[in-house]
């Protein structure tokens, strides 16, 4: 079986800090360099750490089809991996382009597009760089209508139903899955939500998608995550809320790892 990480089985006890539990607790964002938490939706730097040291090497192209800030991309770039980023918004583009040129590595090469990741023609994007796959791919996309990011309709968080945002995140995953090589890996990092008085899983529908185009789920993995911009300094208000209704204050997201077999 060919490799598909750096890890020497030989010296396993070295990595204490990848970890290999299904459950993450990430006390604080890892805000060094240019990595910066104030863009609405990203994710911590940890996570794509955590996933590509896992299931990526040196060298490998790693695949963002919703780059917003471009926190993977940095993180690629300082693991000595080769990424790819697409944003809807051209603004959001320039400005993670200018921040993670700001850490460039003469051996690592990065590159950003604007553009829609369920219609861009991939072949002709890898073409332009000079790449025929790559080897991981990693999807956070917009936990539907939450936070809306843009007023383009082809941005997920505008669906108009659980049904559309599906179907569009579906065809994101068929256009830029079609170039990741066999048995490689891509992950999906996703929360749910509340509508209507009720939980809408959209993490399980999501899961769901993956498995229904063929592909191995590897693992269901659980992180923490604290205060929210939208939540911050509302720890009280939401504690009352949730003691005086029926629900619970959400606390975690999802991390579906998924493998490539056909």
């Amino acid at each position: 079986m060919a490799r598909y990480n750096d890890i020497d089985m030989e010296k396993w006890q070295r990595y204490s800090e990848i970890n290999t539990d299904t459950l993450w607790i990430i006390d604080k964002r890892d805000n060094s360099g240019v990595h910066s938490g104030n863009y609405h939706g990203n994710f911590v730097p940890q996570i794509p750490f955590q996933l590509f040291s896992r299931y990526t090497k040196k060298g490998d192209w790693i695949l963002d089809p919703f780059m917003g800030s471009g926190t993977s991309l940095i993180e690629a770039q300082r693991m000595g991996r080769n990424s790819i980023g697409i944003d809807l918004q051209e603004s959001v583009v320039k400005e993670a382009d200018s921040r993670i040129r700001s850490e460039a590595k003469p051996d690592c090469k990065t590159q950003v597009f604007a553009g829609d990741s369920s219609s861009l023609n991939m072949e002709a994007l890898l073409d332009s760089i000079g790449v025929k796959k790559y080897q991981f791919v990693i999807f956070h996309p917009p936990y539907w209508d939450i936070i809306k990011f843009s007023d383009n309709p082809n941005d997920l968080s505008n669906a108009e139903s659980l049904e559309l945002f599906l179907k569009g995140f579906g065809r994101v995953i068929d256009n830029t899955t079609k170039f990741l090589e066999k048995y490689r890996y891509c992950a999906v990092v996703i929360g749910d939500k509340y509508a209507n008085s009720q939980v809408v899983p959209l993490g399980f529908y999501c899961m769901n998608l993956f498995m229904e185009k063929g592909f191995l789920l590897k693992a269901i993995l659980v992180k923490n995550f604290g205060d929210t911009k939208g939540k911050a300094n509302q720890q009280g208000i939401w504690r009352y809320r949730a003691l005086a209704s029926d629900f619970y204050i959400f606390k975690h997201e999802y991390i579906f790892v998924f493998k490539k077999t056909k």
